[in-house]
């Protein structure tokens, strides 16, 4: 598998995404906006979702406008609620139809615990929940599409623990922000094995990555308080573009490379192992059992 890690503007020629539709989560800013442009001006017809509309709609008009594409949409959808997460799959299928690539790209990171409106601890309901929920509902247009790709965004964060606490999955005794989204990334690298099994025979496949460490707006100010949000602004500097971080994404997207590739963690566009505790089929299968009830969902 030769690695295809193109720069934006390596890609402005390429019409590799023409007659596709992608649909890419947490997209108005960061690396998901990224993704969307470069995916964009690779022909793809490209529906970005956010939850803060006028963001959405400035994000819209830039993808636009840098890739020369008039076929980006949008579509507000909060996905920290369940309820919000059925909404934006029954929409993006009545108003699109066919989905050739999901990119579960959405993530946050809090210094607080906090609960969503179905009660569920925040990072663990944003960053795998809603995907988890989000791929079960657009499975069937995914299969419809087929070959079709399923690619989230996971993180090398996952390494920071030894594996999911089961006993305390919504960190009510001990939260501490670092801890919880490494849980949830280490829960995105599990989701994708136990879906790629899911998936197999279907023509999708399922992969995730890690992006870099990325300059973005995500995990500093606002819900990121204290020294966490001094520490990501004295990194900031160092840290890569969102153009950069978002080519492993934009690869699995579209790489005819990994067309047939499923089940993968990859980094720098380059399959990667992921630490023991992302090998551990029990514990996907554990997790799978267990979000499907979070979610009450049969899928």
């Amino acid at each position: 598998m030769a690695a295809d890690c193109k720069s934006e503007s390596e890609l402005e020629n390429t019409t590799a995404m023409e007659g596709k539709t992608v649909l890419i989560t947490g997209a108005n800013s960061g690396i998901g906006k990224a993704a969307a442009r470069a995916l964009a001006k690779m022909g793809a017809r490209v529906v970005i979702s956010g939850r803060d509309r006028p963001a959405l709609e400035t994000a819209l008009a830039d993808i636009r406008s840098a890739s020369g594409n008039n076929r980006v949409e949008m579509l507000v959808a909060d996905l920290s609620s369940q309820k919000e997460v059925r909404r934006l799959a029954a929409e993006f299928k009545q108003t699109f139809g066919r989905l050739d690539v999901l990119l579960n790209n959405a993530g946050v990171i809090l210094s607080r615990r906090t609960v969503t409106v179905d009660g569920l601890e925040t990072t663990f309901a944003v960053n795998h929940l809603a995907p988890f929920l989000l791929t079960a509902f657009l499975r069937d247009a995914l299969v419809a599409s087929a070959p079709a790709r399923v690619v989230t965004v996971a993180s090398e964060a996952h390494r920071q623990t030894a594996g999911l606490d089961f006993d305390d999955l919504q960190h009510e005794h001990r939260y501490f922000a670092n801890s919880v989204y490494s849980q949830s990334k280490l829960a995105n690298i599990l989701f994708t094995r136990a879906l790629a099994r899911r998936l197999a025979g279907t023509g999708v496949t399922a992969n995730c990555l890690h992006p870099g460490v990325v300059a973005t707006g995500w995990g500093a100010g606002g819900d990121v308080t204290g020294p966490f949000d001094w520490a990501m602004r004295l990194a900031r500097p160092f840290m890569m573009s969102p153009e950069k971080g978002a080519r492993t994404s934009v690869y699995l997207a579209s790489s005819p490379d990994v067309a047939d590739v499923t089940g993968q963690y990859f980094a720098k566009c380059k399959p990667k192992q992921t630490s023991p505790a992302g090998c551990d089929d029990d514990a996907a299968e554990r997790l799978w059992a267990v979000s499907a009830k979070l979610v009450n969902s049969e899928q």
